[in-house]
């Protein structure tokens, strides 16, 4: 392999590498946020702050010249996700 693939393929493996850390942090928050959530009968869902966050991640990928409909998908797995986390805690 040459060396400027390597040098690539290093960088992008440090980067997956925070990626992955960055969302473990962030599902620990949304964790003690499912709690909150439980213990306070709120609901698991927030319809209209998702709306503001998907509006808000999509302008950030439109800055950071990232396609904002894959920002939106991906972002849309998470919340899903997150949500799926509270109805559990909700219902146990």
């Amino acid at each position: 392999m040459d060396d400027i693939l390597q040098r690539y393929r290093q960088s992008i493996d440090n980067i997956d590498a925070a990626l992955v850390f960055m969302l473990a942090e962030r599902f620990k928050i949304t964790q003690a946020v499912g709690e909150h959530k439980a213990k306070n009968a709120l609901p698991p869902a927030d319809p209209g702050r998702e709306v503001a966050q998907v509006s808000r991640l999509r302008q950030l990928a439109e800055d950071a010249q990232l396609d904002p409909d894959f920002t939106e998908k991906f972002l849309r797995f998470i919340i899903d996700e997150v949500i799926r986390h509270h109805e559990r805690l909700r219902d146990a």
